[in-house]
């Protein structure tokens, strides 16, 4: 950066000044957030909403952990790519999150709900009002364990007919009802990750961080 400001002083000035502004923002808001984040994964699970998830979280400095439902180390994903998990979720749920994600995907939202284990920790979520987050299919899985009945939700659209009994149905990328966050699918992940970092983090925070990723809402 020391030789683009000497040889393009301006360009380095315009361009480069509001990055490292960024970066320094990052690194004091992750000394300072100490918010910890917990991104279940299942075989099935749609891929581009757990990356995107969990790569935007740890933009804005949260602590995120990634945990797969079985003893297996890596997961097969929707379109056949696989993840290898940071904590099984046995072991994971050890501790308290600000935040527990539910990634979409018809097969993995389906092991989400059949798990008692996810059960008795969104249940815990929920008592101990800390947010709870699920898009695409997974909110049907907060529905198979009681979560949040009565309140707005939105996801998969073909999941609507299967969720209009227990909530309030909405069509909008993203719907923040209190400590839920909910959102359609993988082209809504990153408006879906942003709503998380604003949430636990602060929204200036959320928008400078879509600002450094050249996203535009």
């Amino acid at each position: 950066m020391s030789i683009l400001r000497r040889v393009f002083p301006t360009f380095a000035q315009s361009v480069c000044s509001p990055i490292v502004s960024y970066l320094n923002k990052v690194k004091y808001t992750a000394k300072m957030s100490k918010k910890t984040a917990l991104l279940l994964i299942a075989d099935g699970s749609e891929e581009m909403e757990a990356v995107i998830t969990t790569d935007v979280l740890r933009r804005v400095g949260i602590d995120v952990t990634v945990a797969g439902l079985t003893e297996n180390p890596c997961v097969k994903c929707s379109r056949d790519v696989k993840i290898c998990v940071d904590a099984k979720l046995s072991d994971a749920v050890n501790q308290k999150y600000d935040v527990v994600i539910l990634p979409g995907g018809l097969n993995g939202s389906k092991a989400f709900a059949n798990s008692s284990e996810v059960g008795k920790l969104l249940q815990q979520q929920e008592q101990e009002n800390r947010l709870i987050a699920a898009i695409c299919a997974a909110p049907t899985a907060l529905k198979i364990h009681g979560i949040a009945k009565g309140k707005k939700i939105t996801s998969y659209p073909a999941m609507k007919d299967q969720l209009t009994d227990y909530y309030k149905y909405l069509e909008d990328k993203v719907v923040i009802d209190g400590n839920l966050i909910t959102s359609r699918g993988p082209a809504t992940a990153f408006a879906f990750s942003l709503a998380i970092a604003e949430k636990l983090i602060d929204k200036q925070t959320a928008d400078d961080t879509a600002k450094a990723m050249l996203y535009r809402n």
